[in-house]
């Protein structure tokens, strides 16, 4: 949506439109009126309908590589261009997560280490299903090869990836991300500090982790607040940590919030905490909170420590006891959160603004259109 709004604002010198795009996609419209946006959409169209759409187009982006537009574009000698914001490529789940244990993936897929694949899809799925999924990941991998250009959202999953004709495109924020609930009370007028958590309430997220450190803190009698903003099918397991750790009185859950409220919600966080235990591939919500001008507290993992870089505090992905000890200098020492909100602030509006982003995939393009 950021990246068809942005590139539909751009106009030639003569003021004439400089793209003609369409949005396609498998969301159902609900109550979203189609009718205000500055492009068509398509939802859910027939093979048929994709097939002419593909034909009549000069150059198809495609959000991960995801099986029939990938093909058809090919099929119809259009250039492709895939972003990767997941590991679909490389990895039959998606995630380089190796469910059985739990843990990051080493890259079993690329090692063609194909039992421990099945091993891994099969511990989610029927066996069945999970050779369907591990045999799906070869056509995936071979049409991402032969793309007119791969986009990496971070230089990590560039660098996972491996693919060629890759290029390196962080996101871009919104303009109204960029300005609402960017600013918050000096911290000598902090009541208590208050940490948020933002996101799906998922296992690779790494809440327990989070938790674990909140009751650690707990324990020591620090006075702080935590507030855990999302929902997922993890919520009943954090629910039933909260009973037992007795951490109620430290954590709520506000539960799935967007655009005002979301905003609302976070005005007077003023650190953000990313605990996740798998690479994750950029981190859009660590990008809005520094954008906020927040203290953003996240694993040192993945794209998300790039992400964060240096305008942060980074601890080793699934130790509660260091998330612990950085929740602990920011609790007694407030300065540091201004210090590095200010600096992460200025990193973001360098690194992740909107306009940086649609140029950049305006050139790739470009580039692959002046090839064709």
């Amino acid at each position: 949506m950021s990246l068809a709004r942005g590139l539909a604002e751009l106009h030639a010198s003569d003021g004439t439109a400089k793209f003609s795009l369409t949005v396609i996609t498998q969301t159902p419209r609900g109550n979203f009126d189609d009718s205000q946006l500055p492009f068509p959409v398509m939802r859910s169209p027939s093979l048929w309908k994709l097939m002419r759409i593909v034909r009549a187009s000069d150059v198809l982006h495609v959000a991960g590589p995801s099986l029939a537009p990938v093909a058809l574009g090919l099929f119809a000698r259009k250039p492709v261009v895939i972003e990767h914001h997941g590991y679909q490529a490389i990895c039959p789940n998606g995630l380089l997560i190796h469910q059985p244990e739990q843990s990051v993936c080493p890259g079993y897929f690329q090692a063609r280490a194909y039992s421990e694949c099945l091993r891994c899809r099969s511990s989610e799925l029927s066996r069945v299903q999970g050779l369907v999924s591990l045999l799906a990941a070869f056509p995936r991998k071979a049409l991402v090869w032969r793309a007119a250009a791969n986009i990496a959202i971070t230089e990590h999953v560039h660098q996972r990836l491996a693919a060629p004709r890759t290029s390196v495109v962080y996101y871009g924020i919104d303009p109204i991300s960029e300005i609402q609930g960017s600013s918050f009370a000096p911290a000598e007028t902090f009541r208590k500090i208050r940490f948020a958590y933002v996101g799906r309430f998922v296992p690779e997220k790494g809440i327990p982790v989070l938790l674990s450190a909140v009751a650690e803190l707990h324990k020591q009698g620090l006075d702080f607040e935590v507030v855990l903003i999302g929902d997922g099918p993890e919520r009943p397991k954090i629910e039933a940590k909260l009973d037992a750790e007795n951490l109620r009185s430290v954590v709520s859950i506000t539960g799935s919030l967007s655009g005002a409220t979301l905003t609302a919600a976070v005005s007077d966080v003023q650190v953000v905490i990313m605990p996740s235990v798998w690479e994750e591939t950029a981190g859009l919500s660590a990008m809005e909170q520094l954008m906020r001008g927040r203290l953003v507290i996240a694993s040192d993992i993945g794209g998300l420590a790039e992400i964060v870089g240096d305008t942060g505090m980074k601890f080793p992905a699934g130790d509660s006891k260091a998330l612990a000890a950085c929740m602990k200098t920011a609790i007694e020492n407030s300065g540091i959160i201004e210090q590095t909100g200010a600096l992460a602030r200025i990193r973001a509006q360098k690194e992740f603004k909107r306009s940086r982003m649609v140029n950049e995939h305006v050139a790739i393009y470009e580039s692959v259109w002046n090839k064709a």
